[in-house]
């Protein structure tokens, strides 16, 4: 008996060698091909660079790239300035923007801190020096377009510059200035206004199709809150857009350095221009640090690269897809009644339009009306109704792609309650889930 057992043990012990050689063998020829084979191809994005980011990141004044600088001499449209730009010559070339001071400022004075900060996440800088103290708006606009030429054509960095992906970014004169050279080169990827206003009061955006960032000061006394949400609804309702007002904030805020912009600005600068699809979560539904930002009016989603968002007209019923049924406000258009959903029969209260300021209007009884969440809930069972449009962030709504209607404010689903397909049954909001019953088409 001793013996057998030792026999077996011997027998088992080879058996187990065996499969451990077998294993190896089969590791070996897994791995030879492995090695043998070239590095993993580009991504399709070749702009996609640098670490998956994260609110850290983006608030830091130092990103994952090396920067260096160089004065730019006057002429070729404008008075000179400075540009700041990574030294990785690996990676190829970089998207670009142009910086212009406001009203009789400089630059050098105002602006400066904002050239190495943005380099560092990617971006060539350009940082311009106006012909004139006192160039009007349209005259900073000008040399926007003026410093972006030569940076393509002319400029020492021009073989680092993609000119295909290029953006205009300015403060007061000058931030009414970028806005005026994105409606007169419509090629270009992104604008950004930093309390954008026009000496003269004539600025409006009607004609804008470059996705524009609007940013604005609660304390602003120069361009006033109420200034820049007029300004703002012009806006075509079709361009992809976003006005943030910054909490405290007044006219000179964006002329110190400061994170809280900036976690704004290099998403947007990276979405439209790098495509980088890491970065529109920190744009939708909110914004990174929700406290700092007292109004924030997204059109979400945003698209990489520009374009017109998903969904459907601007204008039309709001059909409840899993109940096919639309959504319905009180025939009489009473302020605080909760929304419902019946059948669609094209009358008033089921007529809703998406605004440029991301609400959804309504008027049953002649008044117009917002879509609400009441008493500015953020919670699961919010009820959702009807309130006079005050533009609040509870009455501002995200269109998504797949088809949800996510509120602003709270990042929660429009929802048919229980599921319900039934005439009348109401709506509220909910955690988004995907059901059928959070499933939305406008128009």
């Amino acid at each position: 008996m001793q013996r057998g057992r030792t026999t077996a043990r011997a027998t088992g012990l080879f058996v187990a060698i065996l499969a451990a050689m077998t294993t190896l063998a089969v590791a070996v020829l897994a791995a030879g091909p492995a090695l043998a084979r070239p590095r993993d191809s580009a991504p399709a994005n070749p702009y996609q660079r640098g670490p998956d980011p994260t609110v850290a990141m983006i608030e830091s004044s130092t990103g994952p790239f090396a920067t260096t600088s160089a004065s730019v001499p006057a002429g070729h449209g404008f008075n000179g300035g400075t540009v700041y730009y990574p030294t990785d010559t690996s990676l190829g070339t970089w998207g670009a923007l142009a910086i212009v001071p406001g009203y009789s400022a400089l630059f050098a004075n105002e602006e400066a801190w904002m050239g190495p900060w943005l380099s560092s996440f990617g971006f060539v800088v350009l940082g311009v020096e106006t012909n004139s103290r006192t160039d009007s708006a349209d005259a900073r606009g000008t040399e926007l377009l003026a410093a972006l030429d030569y940076l393509t054509t002319q400029s020492p960095v021009r073989d680092r510059v993609d000119p295909n992906r290029l953006a205009v970014l300015g403060h007061s004169a000058g931030g009414a200035g970028a806005m005026l050279a994105a409606e007169n080169r419509p090629s270009l990827k992104a604008a950004i206004g930093l309390a954008p206003g026009s000496p003269v009061g004539n600025l409006s955006l009607a004609t804008d199709k470059v996705p524009t960032m609007v940013l604005g000061g609660q304390n602003d006394t120069v361009v006033t809150p109420s200034y820049l949400s007029g300004l703002y609804a012009t806006m075509p309702a079709s361009t992809q857009s976003v006005f943030a007002q910054i909490a405290g904030a007044d006219h000179v805020y964006y002329t110190h350095p400061n994170n809280v912009e900036m976690k704004l600005l290099i998403p947007w600068l990276k979405t439209f221009l790098d495509s980088d699809t890491r970065h529109p979560p920190f744009l939708c539904p909110a914004p990174p640090d929700p406290r700092s930002i007292s109004i924030y009016t997204p059109k979400c989603p945003y698209v990489p690269g520009g374009g017109t968002p998903p969904g459907g007209g601007n204008t039309g019923p709001l059909h409840a897809v899993g109940a096919a049924k639309c959504l319905a406000a009180p025939p009489a258009g009473a302020a605080g009644t909760q929304v419902t959903i019946g059948g669609c029969d094209g009358r008033a209260g089921q007529t809703w339009t998406r605004t440029a300021a991301a609400e959804l209007t309504v008027t049953p009884a002649g008044t117009p009306l917002c879509l609400d969440a009441s008493g500015q809930g953020t919670s699961p069972g919010t009820k959702v109704i009807v309130w006079s449009c005050n533009g609040q962030a509870n009455q501002q709504w995200n269109l998504n792609a797949d088809g949800s209607v996510t509120a602003a404010r709270s990042g929660l689903c429009l929802d048919v309650t229980g599921a319900s397909t039934a005439e009348g049954a109401p709506v509220e909001l909910w955690s988004c889930n995907g059901g059928s019953n959070q499933r939305w088409s406008l128009g």
